[in-house]
């Protein structure tokens, strides 16, 4: 049983449609094992859960290469600057800040160090779960340019939002019991 069924067997009760979601990615196979736990750890690292960055991280290192995993963190790390940076931008009535460079360094956008497909997904995913529209937009005009359908798009947002899901469900159940010792 892998770290992410064990995880999924703490959540209470109260979010078994939470439960179903999570079961449902894990055996999702319309996605490659990289794409797929890319999009897994990317999400988990924006929830900022550490229980569930763990489980997941530890199923990725079963089937993801130590680089792809370096450049699933990295997305995730990379848009939560841009997110917060392009959101404002984004909703700020000045245009003054539009026409202003951004002054924030972003290499590893244009050399991820995989496919530039998986990382444009997974940072789609973070995005998504940051609620950065301007972002999303971005990264999605991105995809349709590389030729990634939009089933497969609207899959990566399906990932984000039920790993998102379980990170609540993990939060709203608290601490588990402690266990006496006798």
């Amino acid at each position: 049983m892998s770290s992410i069924e064990q995880l999924n067997e703490t959540i209470p009760n109260f979010a078994k449609d939470v439960r179903l979601n999570l079961a449902s990615l894990l055996a999702d196979d319309t996605l490659s094992p990289q794409r797929q736990y890319g999009l897994l750890l990317a999400s988990a690292i924006a929830t900022r859960n550490a229980a569930l960055i763990s489980a997941i991280e530890a199923a990725a290192s079963a089937v993801m290469t130590p680089a792809a995993i370096a450049a699933a963190k990295s997305a995730a790390s990379v848009m939560a600057m841009n997110n917060v940076y392009y959101r404002f931008v984004h909703l700020v009535s000045n245009p003054e800040y539009k026409a202003m460079p951004p002054r924030l360094r972003m290499n590893v956008i244009g050399n991820p160090g995989v496919d530039k497909s998986d990382f444009e997904l997974w940072s789609l995913a973070v995005s998504a779960i940051n609620g950065c529209g301007a972002c999303v937009d971005a990264h999605e005009k991105t995809l349709r340019a590389e030729g990634v359908s939009t089933g497969v798009i609207q899959t990566a947002v399906r990932f984000a939002a039920i790993v998102q899901s379980v990170a609540v469900a993990i939060e709203a159940a608290g601490p588990a019991p402690s266990k006496a010792t006798g």
